[in-house]
């Protein structure tokens, strides 16, 4: 499972962060069901966008302002530009996942400001990833595969077979015979390559290391790459299945405060972070919220209702009805009753006749029944769905019915329904990462 997969450019936006919300949820869907995932960053730490990261930050180490007109035309604003070239000059060292790199402190080396700046925002996004409680088994470098010759290999393997033709300068593939509206450039006439062939060779690396089904988690604006990048997989005739790898694309998320937009972070300059919606709502609203909805559809988040301790609130709504019953639990012991340790005998659960309780007992049964449809289908909102239903539910049966009753052996059945309640909130607010608290 490919996600976040973030250029080391700046702070994670918070579209990165549904994507690392969704992608975190299917690998935990996924294990659930009996998959052996590996969870898989890939860095796009080549390219346009890495160099116009080290000029800023070699701007910003020669004291030139954004509004300089020595300002690079694409650079980047922000203010951990700033903070980059001041970690630069001061020679301090980061490490980043697999490497540590001490910077040089000379605003004059390029390229040691760019190994540099890469490293200080990889570990940035680990950083922030990990306040977001979503972790990887594999970091995957983009130039790794220039370095280790695997873009050229997959480019010679797919004109081997026959696949390509040149035309005005460029290498062309003819992904038109593998259901592209056009033939598409794969080498620019400046001998450069097109971004979706590092791609090609990338997934042909991990077919390579055995991986026989894969799933890339990205957003919808990466849609276009889809046909190109499976259509260079097929053309390198390496036994690939038609349709790998999979994809889950989501939408855009939108964040709203008091009813309007928020577009800007100072510190990232033109977009809101991650880590600003964490800091503002903390991590457990952050991720129900960035998959309540299914990821094709458009997402609002409303910063308001995320921090509200209401019911109107649905992670809080949710969280309420554990917290509830763990109360439930502490006042029926101060008034004596028996909590039960084990299975109630037949006769006893019996005694759980009306409608609100057996649609609860209903409900819980069906539990394994929504996880494999959620891992099936890549919809990890369907358990957000679940548990706003099932504390629904919870919260209407409690508000109607009295728990600790005269007759033992009917509130011995109810608090062992509360119990199996409490335990299958427990259990899927899990698969979603977002805690049970006991109190509220």
């Amino acid at each position: 499972m490919e996600f976040v997969s973030a250029n080391p450019t700046g702070p994670l936006h918070i579209g990165h962060g549904r994507g690392a919300a969704i992608g975190d949820v299917l690998c935990r869907l996924l294990a659930a069901t009996g998959w052996e995932v590996t969870r898989e960053f890939y860095y796009n730490d080549a390219g346009a966008q890495i160099n116009n990261l080290a000029l800023s930050v070699q701007s910003r180490c020669k004291g030139i302002e954004t509004d300089d007109e020595r300002w690079p035309a694409d650079g980047y604003q922000g203010d951990y530009i700033r903070e980059v070239a001041t970690a630069y000059l001061a020679r301090e060292s980061v490490h980043a996942d697999d490497q540590d790199v001490t910077a040089a402190g000379d605003p004059d080396d390029l390229d040691a400001i760019r190994r540099f700046s890469v490293a200080w925002l990889r570990r940035e996004q680990d950083q922030d990833l990990q306040a977001f409680d979503v972790g990887f088994d594999h970091y995957f470098l983009e130039s790794s595969l220039y370095n280790d010759g695997k873009v050229e290999a997959a480019v010679q393997a797919i004109i081997a077979n026959g696949h390509t033709y040149e035309q005005a300068g460029a290498l062309w593939l003819r992904t038109t015979d593998y259901g592209d509206d056009k033939d598409r450039v794969m080498r620019k006439s400046d001998g450069s390559y097109t971004y979706f062939v590092p791609d090609v060779a990338y997934h042909l690396d991990k077919w390579q290391r055995g991986f026989v089904r894969v799933v890339n988690e990205q957003g919808a604006d990466h849609h276009s790459t889809i046909t190109r990048v499976r259509a260079g997989l097929q053309a390198l005739q390496a036994g690939i299945p038609q349709g790998w790898p999979e994809y889950v694309l989501h939408q855009m998320v939108t964040v709203l405060r008091g009813g309007e937009e928020v577009k800007i972070s100072k510190r990232a300059g033109s977009y809101v972070t991650l880590r600003d919606l964490i800091d503002e709502v903390g991590r457990d609203a952050t991720r129900f919220f960035f998959v309540m909805r299914r990821p094709d559809s458009q997402l609002v988040f409303d910063i308001d209702l995320a921090k509200q301790q209401s019911l109107d609130n649905p992670v809080y709504y949710v969280q309420y009805a554990h917290a509830r019953i763990c109360s439930i639990f502490e006042n029926a012991a101060e008034k004596g009753a028996v909590l039960p340790s084990s299975e109630p005998d037949a006769a006893t659960l019996a005694l759980l006749t009306t409608s609100e309780e057996l649609r609860l007992i209903r409900l819980l049964g069906s539990l394994p029944g929504v996880v494999d449809e959620a891992a099936r289908d890549f919809e990890p909102h369907k358990i957000a769905y679940y548990l706003t239903e099932l504390a629904g539910q919870f919260h209407s049966y409690y508000n109607k019915t009295k728990v600790v009753t005269e007759d033992q052996a009917l509130t011995t059945a109810r608090l062992y329904l509360l119990a199996r309640i409490r335990q299958v909130l427990q259990n899927a607010l899990a698969l979603l990462g977002v805690s049970a608290p006991d109190r509220m």
